[in-house]
């Protein structure tokens, strides 16, 4: 009788790459230019297609005057969404800010929350804290903004 290897054994040549933990991760999302629910749709899309990104929640679309905004700035669409990732948060980072460029976001320092087609903010990932001078979490704002607090809340009270 001849045995037939497990083909779902785990062994040392099955191994390769580093292991990295599962973070739950919260991100904010918004849109006040262009085709506002679509944007919003579609990051929740190409986060969903991002390798290791699960989206496992996505709270209601509100509705929200801009906050600290130029006066001539359109209501935001505003979402929250919940994902857990095994990527580093510098990497997930890294994949919001390709997820607002590929939807059209021009970032101009010199214009303090200008309107924008895309906005994807992290807000915690996990229980990661960095405060680096272009990274900062827990986003150091959101605690102070009810576009992040109550969808939030709505999807995990």
């Amino acid at each position: 009788m001849t045995e037939t290897p497990n083909p779902h054994a785990i062994n040392a040549d099955t191994l390769t790459g580093e292991m990295h933990p599962i973070r739950r991760a919260v991100l904010a999302i918004g849109s006040n230019l262009g085709e506002r629910f679509l944007s919003l749709q579609g990051a929740v899309n190409s986060l969903a297609d991002t390798p290791d990104v699960w989206v496992t929640s996505v709270s209601a679309v509100y509705e929200t005057v801009p906050v600290e905004s130029p006066e001539d700035a359109k209501d935001f669409l505003n979402a929250v969404v919940l994902i857990d990732t095994t990527l580093s948060s510098r990497t997930l980072l890294e994949r919001c800010l390709a997820i607002e460029s590929a939807f059209g976001r021009e970032r101009d320092p010199s214009v303090h929350n200008a309107p924008r087609t895309l906005d994807v903010d992290l807000i915690v990932v996990g229980d990661r804290r960095i405060n680096d001078p272009d990274f900062v979490l827990p986003h150091p704002r959101a605690g102070e903004r009810a576009f992040v607090l109550q969808p939030w809340y709505d999807i995990e009270p």
